[in-house]
């Protein structure tokens, strides 16, 4: 089925943040078994998967859509020096997701394309429900 541009475009932009999320979350979780601090490695490391899950979904989209996944970009990948100042950042990474998925479910709508918007709403979901309470409450 091919896609608008305009989404298809939006979704690699979206995808961008999720592969920035899984890189910078691989290595927290990475420096926190190192710290011996299992607990917080093995929730981090359970937050590397559900991204890869993100990211997989997105891929599927857009090539559903007859779009060609970029995986080369990136985002800024910000590492902490502490466990407050990672999981700061893992928070910030959080709330930019949560904003664009917005973004991109409103073109959605715009565009008419509800599927995609469906599909962004379980991203949504993750990113809000899950993973950035659990990071609010953990600096909190």
């Amino acid at each position: 089925m091919k896609g608008h541009q305009k989404i298809i475009d939006s979704l690699n932009d979206l995808l961008s943040y999720e592969l920035t999320a899984i890189d910078q979350y691989f290595l927290h979780s990475r420096m926190y078994e190192d710290w011996g601090l299992k607990k917080l490695y093995e929730r981090i490391d359970h937050e590397v998967e559900d991204e890869k899950g993100h990211a997989s979904a997105l891929m599927e989209r857009i090539l559903f859509l007859e779009g060609k996944p970029d995986i080369t970009k990136r985002k800024t990948v910000n590492i902490g020096d502490d466990v407050p100042s990672m999981l700061q950042f893992d928070l910030d990474v959080e709330y930019a997701v949560g904003e664009a998925l917005k973004d991109v479910m409103a073109l959605c709508e715009v565009e008419k394309d509800y599927q995609t918007r469906e599909i962004l709403q379980k991203l949504l979901e993750d990113t809000e429900i899950d993973h950035t309470y659990w990071l609010e409450q953990q600096l909190g």
